[in-house]
C-alpha cells in the first residue's frame, strides 16, 4: 500500500516545546500543572490526560528556563486522554515579549 503523505499549512510556525506550566479555569483558583509540547505565536498544545471541554476559557502560566508568561486562553480542540490546543488571548507586552524570545530561541535551534 502506498504511503500517503499529509501536510498542514499553518499560517504560523509550531515549534516543539516541553516546558511547565499551571492550567486553571478562567475564575478558579485551583489549577493543575501540565506539560506544553508544542508552542507558537497565537497558542500551544498542553499535554493532559483529562483535557477542559472545547470552549473552555483558561488562565495559563508558563515557566521556561528562568522566564516566565501568563495568558489567557481558549480551548480550541482537544485530544481526549492524551491534550488540548489552546489559543492565546490578550497578553501583555512583557509576556508578549518573552514569548516572541522563546520563538526566536526555538526557531534558530529548528533551522
Amino acid at each position: 500500500m502506498p504511503e500517503t503523505r499529509y501536510s498542514v499549512s499553518r499560517a504560523n510556525a509550531r515549534f516543539s516545546f516541553i516546558a511547565e506550566a499551571e492550567i486553571a479555569e478562567l475564575g478558579n483558583a485551583k489549577g493543575f500543572v501540565a506539560r506544553i509540547s508544542e508552542l507558537s505565536s497565537l497558542g500551544c498544545y498542553v499535554d493532559t490526560v483529562n483535557p477542559f471541554p472545547d470552549g473552555t476559557q483558561l488562565r495559563i502560566s508558563i515557566r521556561y528556563g528562568c522566564s516566565a508568561c501568563d495568558f489567557t486562553g481558549r480551548v480550541i480542540y482537544t485530544h481526549p486522554g492524551f491534550g488540548m490546543g489552546v489559543r492565546f488571548g490578550e497578553t501583555t507586552a512583557e509576556d508578549r515579549a518573552t514569548l516572541d524570545a522563546w520563538l526566536d530561541e526555538l526557531a534558530h535551534k529548528s533551522s
